[in-house]
């Protein structure tokens, strides 16, 4: 059975796979939430995906453990992404992730503000294949 926006939308973690030039993948476990029949991560500007996705926009998504695990046999879901840095976006996707994660988001945010050691923040919104 593929995988739907939606259900890829619902899980709790995500591994993200972006791409290096040479074409290998470099997976990385996401939140994410759905606007529409787009998903939207929210990541550091100096994240390696953030610079991988600006070489390469194709992704790969497959629902993982917190730990990034993923079963051998899980579905993949394909897309394109695109790095956004509008505030209203910004806006919009902290809110979804308020409400779908609650206080592990918001202790997470405080972390690394406090941590002081990441920047700005980019949304990635991808949109599936």
């Amino acid at each position: 059975m593929p995988l739907t926006t939606r259900a890829i939308g619902d899980e709790s973690f995500v591994s993200l796979t972006t791409f290096r030039r040479t074409g290998v993948g470099v997976p990385t476990t996401v939140w994410l939430v759905r606007d529409g029949e787009d998903l939207l991560v929210t990541t550091p500007a100096t994240s390696g995906k953030v610079k991988r996705l600006r070489n390469d926009s194709r992704v790969e998504l497959r629902p993982s453990s917190r730990t990034g695990k993923v079963a051998d046999d899980a579905p993949v879901l394909t897309g394109t992404a695109e790095v956004r840095d509008d505030a209203a976006i910004l806006a919009t996707v902290t809110r979804l992730m308020r409400a779908k994660y609650g206080l592990q988001y918001r202790v997470l945010m405080l972390v690394e503000k406090l941590s002081r050691k990441q920047g700005n923040r980019v949304i990635v919104r991808i949109t599936p294949a």
